[in-house]
Formats: C-alpha cells, sequence, structure tokens
C-alpha cells in the first residue's frame, strides 16, 4: 500500500509540475488548481490511510 501510495504522489507531482510548466495559463488560475490539486491529494491521502473512514468522499 505505502507503494502505492509513494506512486501515486510521483504522478500527480510530476502532472502538476508539467502543466505548471508546459501550459500557459494565468498565474491565477496555476495557483488555484495547484491548492485544488493539494487539497484533493491531502484529502485522498487521509482516506487512504483510514482518517477519514466516516467521510463519504
Amino acid at each position: 500500500m505505502l507503494i502505492n501510495v509513494i506512486v501515486v504522489l510521483i504522478i500527480v507531482g510530476v502532472l502538476l509540475w508539467l502543466v505548471n510548466n508546459y501550459i500557459p495559463m494565468d498565474a491565477k488560475i496555476k495557483s488555484i488548481l495547484n491548492v485544488v490539486v493539494v487539497i484533493i491529494v491531502v484529502l485522498w491521502l487521509l482516506k487512504a490511510f483510514g482518517l477519514l473512514a466516516g467521510v463519504g468522499l
């Protein structure tokens, strides 16, 4: 399970880096996208480790 989490974090990080570097967007949109992705990843990590078991995500 830990390897799966690490692989997903690496993939998400690389994809976010690619979007930030190679897709032309306004800085505000990039920052909003970064915040949304970080929030989603944090929620996914909390759920993956059983800390959000009662929340229906």
